[in-house]
């Protein structure tokens, strides 16, 4: 006996649903498209934005996790930590919102 998936539990595993909701969230686009033309840590990206740290880890996990973000570069501090800088996988995105499904269009960095 099989089941059937219901609409939720199929938006669960759609990688453009998942795409468009992280696109749609305005803390990510924020992120996503300020590491564009030069990578940041997450750090820099919480001074710049005015997002909280923790928050912006979270986000960060989630737009790589999508792929829509890579890890640029490790850093090194003084103390011996490493950083990770993030940079963009895309430069643009456009979404079509179409019958029976939206298209979605993202170019590359």
């Amino acid at each position: 006996m099989s089941r059937r998936l219901t609409l939720p539990q199929l938006k669960k595993y759609d990688i453009t649903q998942k795409v468009i909701e992280a696109l749609a969230d305005s803390e990510s686009r924020a992120i996503l498209f300020s590491v564009i033309k030069k990578g940041s840590t997450a750090a820099e990206l919480s001074n710049k934005l005015k997002i909280p740290l923790s928050s912006v880890y979270k986000k960060l996990a989630d737009l790589e996790e999508l792929t829509l973000i890579k890890v640029e570069k490790w850093l090194l501090s003084d103390k011996g930590r490493k950083y990770k800088v993030y940079r963009s996988r895309i430069s643009k995105a456009e979404i079509s919102i179409k019958k029976p499904e939206p298209i979605l269009t993202l170019v590359p960095n």
